[in-house]
């Protein structure tokens, strides 16, 4: 099945929209419920959000290729697998698509819809945490594409899943979703001023990802 330029940016905006509607969202309803607990409120965000990464990539997948993500999009333009000109459109919609996703997940637990992230997250340990999440992710990725394409939608998923668990950011990789995150002063917040290092990291682990994958082992 053929899709449209249309369908294909669309589909990259409703998938980021999804995405990060349950990163917040997830986030908002673990720290409800945990008493306190920020183990088990950052169990519930990490379950929620590998499921729904799961179910997303698998259903539009075959649309655009289920990027949500700008580093993503760079790196396959850069393995000339999308256009730069689609990669960039790309981009604008996994923005706005994350935005969106903020403000959703605040209508759905009644709060103040548009907010900023007071939530500080920085420190060489926070950026190195996103050089190897990003790393680790677009690894993946480009791996299994070449290994075995089938198994990306858990791969992916199960990537994420541990990144929140074994970086001391809890792997946001992923720039769209680091600026949606802007928007939500929540558990899984991120104050304006510590997003761009995040992003230039994220940046940074990707195009690490794709020299090891498509040229020293491609």
């Amino acid at each position: 099945m053929t899709f449209s330029a249309t369908q294909r940016v669309f589909a990259e905006a409703l998938g980021t929209l999804v995405l990060v509607a349950t990163v917040v969202g997830s986030g908002i309803m673990g720290q409800e419920l945990a008493g306190g607990n920020i183990a088990i409120a950052l169990l519930g965000n990490t379950i929620a959000t590998g499921a729904i990464l799961y179910v997303l990539i698998t259903a539009l997948g075959p649309v655009s290729g289920a990027h949500f993500n700008p580093v993503v999009s760079c790196v396959f333009a850069l393995r000339q697998d999308i256009s730069w000109r689609e990669a960039f459109l790309f981009m604008v919609a996994q923005i706005i698509g994350a935005v969106m996703g903020a403000f959703l997940a605040h209508g759905m637990f009644d709060q103040a819809i548009i907010q900023v992230s007071t939530n500080a997250r920085s420190g060489p340990s926070q950026w190195l945490s996103e050089v190897v999440a990003t790393f680790a992710l677009l690894f993946a990725i480009l791996m299994t594409l070449r290994m075995r394409p089938s198994a990306v939608p858990a791969a992916v998923a199960l990537v994420i899943t541990a990144g929140y668990w074994f970086t001391a950011s809890t792997s946001f990789a992923n720039p769209a979703v680091t600026i949606g995150r802007i928007f939500t002063d929540t558990f899984s917040g991120i104050s304006p001023s510590d997003a761009l290092p995040f992003i230039v990291a994220q940046f940074l682990g990707g195009l690490l990802a794709w020299v090891v994958a498509d040229r020293t082992l491609g």
